[in-house]
Parts: structure tokens; sequence; C-alpha cells
């Protein structure tokens, strides 16, 4: 069974380094770089829901570079379509009774190299709608509401005309997948400009941390967006923190899904995981905020524009957030560096598909806290996993 996976959302939207400057300020985060590995641009996944395609594409990106061969824009609305069309065959196979929206996972990504293939930006850059950016909600609901008529089975039967009915929409929002394409003078299909790359979707694994099924076995993660059914391996989060720092040590990129829901995750490029414990201090405001709704309380909390005191993060908490619906499959990044603050803690760099509209110009800083905390899965080249761990996990 091929491992690699990744869950996201349906509700998502480089400066390799901050330098430091010679006066430090309490309140003000600055971050010294510990290693940073070569990525493509930042790209704006816009109002759509495709952040999986991005930093799936951008961690395909990455290792291009990591492989010496050269800095390529890639298709992320090729991956797209392909996908939409693969979820609708799903979908209508299962009466409805799967996920069916613009969300998915980094799964999709390498499942889409190894059946179709891929093309580069400039061949479907998906923008056939009189838009510049990507604008999906149109799109989204016209292909659920397609797929919705079909399965209340009005003629009792499928007619042959669905599926042709179905790409005829997408084609005309994101673009014909095309069957063959010059590039650079020469000419390919999808499959074979894939194979040019050198990538194999076999060499990449999905790894979570999670004790409602045994470590060191394998399992989809049971969250909407995996309508694949993809399996990750799982592993205690001290291994899972390991493979992390391991990969960006050897120099490999790490596709990072996360849910970003936190208040810790700000639109300026860092998130914590603050410890919010109240202390009964005599002559504190104590009394103020127990008096106060969460949502008002959440109002009064300055922003996060410094170091704070974060949480300690433990196995358990990691499954409680998750079984309580407290982490959930919000979003898809590409992490490829470390960092540390002021104050010498540890901060994982991450390219992100927002634009460049924030004050690190599309990298966020997130916590060691942070990581262990929300992270959902990762998925890595197989070469940075230990021998010792692949042995465990059965990885060839």
């Amino acid at each position: 069974m091929k491992h690699f996976f990744l869950l996201l959302l349906f509700g998502c939207f480089y400066l390799s380094g901050f330098a430091q400057n010679s006066e430090v300020k309490a309140d003000t985060f600055q971050f010294t770089t510990v290693k940073a590995l070569p990525i493509t641009p930042v790209k704006n996944q816009a109002n759509s829901g495709t952040c999986w395609a991005f930093s799936g594409v951008g961690f395909i990106e990455s290792e291009l570079l990591r492989m010496g061969k050269g800095e390529y824009d890639l298709s992320e609305m090729f991956v797209v379509s392909k996908n939409y069309s693969d979820k609708a065959q799903k979908y209508v196979r299962m009466h409805g009774a799967t996920n069916f929206g613009g969300g998915g996972s980094f799964a999709d990504v390498l499942g889409c190299i190894r059946d179709y293939g891929i093309v580069p930006d400039q061949v479907q850059t998906g923008l056939n709608y009189g838009d510049t950016l990507h604008r999906h909600g149109e799109l989204d609901q016209l292909l659920r509401s397609y797929v919705d008529v079909l399965i209340k089975d009005s003629n009792k039967k499928l007619t042959t005309a669905w599926f042709k009915g179905f790409n005829g929409i997408l084609s005309a929002y994101l673009g014909e997948c095309p069957e063959t394409f010059t590039y650079q003078g020469k000419q390919y299909t999808p499959q074979s400009f894939a194979k040019s790359l050198g990538i194999n979707p076999d060499d990449y694994v999905s790894l979570t941390s999670f004790t409602h099924h045994p470590f060191y076995t394998s399992f989809p993660i049971e969250v909407p967006d995996n309508w694949r059914w993809s399996y990750s391996y799982n592993v205690p989060l001290d291994e899972l923190i390991q493979i992390i720092d391991n990969s960006i040590d050897k120099g490999y990129t790490v596709a990072w899904a996360s849910d970003v829901s936190e208040k810790g995750f700000t639109r300026r490029g860092i998130a914590v995981v603050p410890d919010e414990t109240v202390k009964d201090n005599p002559g504190s405001d104590q009394a103020n905020w127990l008096d106060i709704s969460p949502a008002e309380r959440d109002r009064r909390k300055a922003p996060i524009t410094g170091p704070v005191p974060e949480k300690t993060i433990t196995q358990e908490m990691r499954q409680q957030a998750f079984d309580d619906y407290e982490t959930t499959d919000d979003h898809g990044m590409l992490l490829y560096g470390i960092a540390q603050d002021q104050t010498g803690k540890r901060f994982y760099m991450i390219k992100n598909s927002w634009g460049v509209d924030n004050p690190y110009k599309g990298t966020w800083y997130i916590s060691l806290p942070f990581v262990q905390y929300k992270t959902l899965n990762i998925v890595v080249n197989k070469n940075v996993l230990s021998k010792e761990l692949k042995d465990k996990l059965g990885i060839k």
C-alpha cells in the first residue's frame, strides 16, 4: 500500500530570515535564521480552498531544487482539476456519503503526478473566468450542486453524459487539461513531463502522531478532506519532531498540515500557543477576567507581537484537542527552515500561500509548541527516516 497523505481543508486562504536588530525589544519578535532551505517564490491561493495544492506543489518544486533540477513553476490548477474529477466519481459512487468540495490533501498532489502527470503553470493557469486571482466560490458551488443533482437519481440511473458535463464546467473555469503541450522548445504529455522531472510519488511518506491508533502502524486520518482515505504512519510526538528536524538538517523540506484556526496563529506571520493560565495574584484584575464572556476576554487580549510564555505540549493534549474537534484540518503549508527568537526559542519557517502581504513576505514563524500541538500530519522524503524507524514501519 502506498503511504503518502495529507489532509486539509476547505477554508484555507520568503524571506529566509528576519535580520536581528541590535536593540532587542521585549514586545517585538526578532528572528535569527538557523537554517533555511531553498524554496520557490510564494504564491497566492486567494479565495480558493486549494492550500493543499499550493503547498503540495511547492513541496515538489522544493524537491526539484534540492535535486539540482532548477526552479520550476508547476500548475496547481491542473492538480485541482484532476482531483475534482476523481472526487466527483467517488462522491457519485458513494451516493453522496463522502466529502466533496475544494479541499484536499498532499496525497492528492502525489496521486495526480502518479496517475496523470503534471504541467507547468504557464500551460494551465486555471484563470479562465475573467480574474487575475483564484476565486472558486462560484465554481465550488456549481460543482457541488451538479453532483448533488446526480445522486438524487431522478432518472433512476446515471446518464452517460454526466461526467462529460462535470468536466465541461471544470474546463470552463480552470481550462482544459492538455493532452500535449510545448515547453522550452520540447513537446510533452503531462505524463512525460512528470517523468522528465524525476519525481517518484512512492518516495514520499506521510506521518502523524495520535494515540487512538497504535504507534508504528498506519491509518487514514479521520478528517473530511482525506477523501482518498490515504494512510499515514503513526509515531510518538517526540519522534515526529525529530523527523522534521532531521529532514531540515539533511536538506529536505517538509509538507506540513495544521490547524490554523487557533488564536495564536496570527495574520502577521506568527504562530504560538500562549499560556493563558490566570494566576491568583493579590491585587490583580483576575475578577475582571473571570466575570466576562470568553468572546469578550479574547477581544481584550493584546495582540501577539513578541515572545510570550507558551504551554508545554504533551501527547495527551494533542489527542484531546483532536478528539474535541479543537484541532481541525485547516491548512497545508511548506516547512523549510528553523530559526530562533531573541530568547533562544526554536521556531520553524513556513512558506504560506496567502501572498506576500505580511511582515515576513509570505513566511510564517511557527513555534515548537505550536508544531507539537497542531500538526495533523507531515509528508517527507523517506530518505530522511532512520533505518530503525523504516524497519519498524515496514518501509523499504
